[in-house]
């Protein structure tokens, strides 16, 4: 007898919450959401009810053909499918006083749209492990944090606080107004990354490979550093250009 196998199914991924009323039941009730597709050109009440829900909201909205979504599960959608966060994300404005007042100088990166998840996960691994008290990222174009990139940190993504803005030149106001200088980590400079004095309250902003840090942040940026190269390569990949200004900042604190 010949053998028989079953097909198999799509496997459904439980980080998923899909159909409108149940992404609407789990925005009210807290849950950290990575980002929620839409199906384009969705209408109706309850479509409407979700929309005047998300309004003000910190969550990734992504419009997309019905393809995509069928993709993500077979079963009914609606035309809406929330992706759960396994992390719970932090606010920034709340991180800093606390790290003053135990009496520590803060150090922060932001990452400017930096979207490859395995990136995010080494860049993460090596600021827990540098003391970094927090991570932040844009609202848009910026890494899932999935279980890949939770897998490439090796689990540091659990224990250092992630925050999300949807306006990253205001955050660099806001730590300036706290006492922060903002380093920029870019090639558009001719000072290297030993000039500034890490030892004060800093953030370090790290660019996308293929587009650098936007210009609104290299325009508030109080210093502009750049890793000194000699080869005939000319870049590194984002994660290792984070880990040698990271351990610049962490050889001036000893």
């Amino acid at each position: 007898m010949d053998n028989f196998r079953r097909p198999q199914r799509v496997k459904e991924n439980n980080e998923f919450v899909f159909g409108i009323r149940a992404v609407i039941e789990a925005i009210k009730a807290g849950r950290d959401i990575e980002t929620i597709y839409l199906q384009r050109g969705l209408a109706g009440d309850l479509f409407t009810e979700l929309k005047t829900l998300l309004h003000g909201t910190l969550i990734p909205l992504s419009s997309v053909p019905i393809e995509k979504l069928n993709r993500m599960t077979q079963k009914n959608h609606q035309g809406v499918i929330a992706v759960i966060s396994p992390i719970t994300y932090q606010n920034i404005e709340d991180i800093i006083p606390t790290v003053f007042e135990k009496g520590e100088t803060p150090l922060i990166l932001i990452l400017d749209s930096i979207t490859d998840v395995r990136n995010m996960g080494a860049i993460a691994r090596t600021a827990a492990c540098v003391g970094v008290h927090a991570i932040v990222v844009p609202l848009k174009n910026a890494a899932q944090i999935n279980a890949d990139a939770i897998k490439t940190s090796a689990g540091a993504l659990f224990s250092i606080p992630i925050c999300r803005h949807d306006n990253l030149r205001k955050i660099c106001l806001f730590l300036q107004d706290s006492g922060l200088q903002i380093v920029a980590c870019t090639e558009k400079t001719s000072d290297l990354i030993y000039a500034p004095d890490y030892t004060m309250p800093t953030a370090i902003v790290m660019g996308s490979e293929d587009e650098g840090i936007s210009n609104d942040l290299l325009r508030v940026a109080n210093h502009l550093a750049k890793i000194p190269m000699a080869g005939k390569i000319e870049s590194l990949n984002v994660s290792v250009s984070a880990g040698v200004i990271l351990y610049e900042a962490v050889r001036q604190r000893q």
